[in-house]
């Protein structure tokens, strides 16, 4: 039994209709008839919500009578792992950014620093921070890089299956 089957079975065991089931959610009723014909999918915190509603395991829910994937919890799986996909995006950008302040801030600071030689002749430099600036900002265009090419090709391959389908 598909998800939008599963729900209206349910709501119709506990007696409400769509009206009523669509107030206790806070949703329109005209969402509920979207579920229950799968020309829509509710969102995580909605399936959480009609879990108590009907007063049955998100499991039970979620998999149904059969224990068997529905089209409900191809969409969890799915959003799950875009949201880690995301989080990783987002992680790897902070951490290119970071690398490329710290690269500019290093050239700075070696631009603006003094270069002396003391009394017994030793040249005193931090020439240490021009390699080290290039490599940080190496390092932070390189993760930039792979965030975009890794971006462009989940692209393609989403566009290639909605070609497909």
């Amino acid at each position: 039994m598909d998800f939008g089957q599963q729900i209206k079975t349910i709501r119709k065991e506990k007696k409400l209709t769509q009206v009523q089931f669509a107030t206790q959610l806070h949703v329109s009723r005209q969402a509920v008839s979207k579920w229950e014909n799968n020309k829509n999918l509710p969102d995580i915190e909605m399936l959480i919500q009609m879990s108590h509603i009907f007063d049955i395991s998100l499991d039970q829910l979620l998999k149904g009578e059969n224990n068997h994937m529905n089209n409900i919890t191809e969409k969890v799986i799915k959003d799950g792992s875009e949201t880690r996909k995301a989080k990783y995006n987002m992680v790897t950008s902070i951490i290119g950014g970071i690398f490329l302040l710290m690269g500019l801030l290093m050239l700075v600071i070696k631009g603006m620093s003094v270069e002396y030689v003391d009394a017994q002749g030793i040249l005193h430099e931090n020439f240490f921070l021009l390699p080290l600036g290039f490599l940080s900002i190496f390092c932070g265009l390189i993760l930039f890089v792979s965030v975009g090419i890794r971006a462009l090709i989940e692209k393609c391959k989403a566009k290639s299956l909605t070609v497909k389908e």
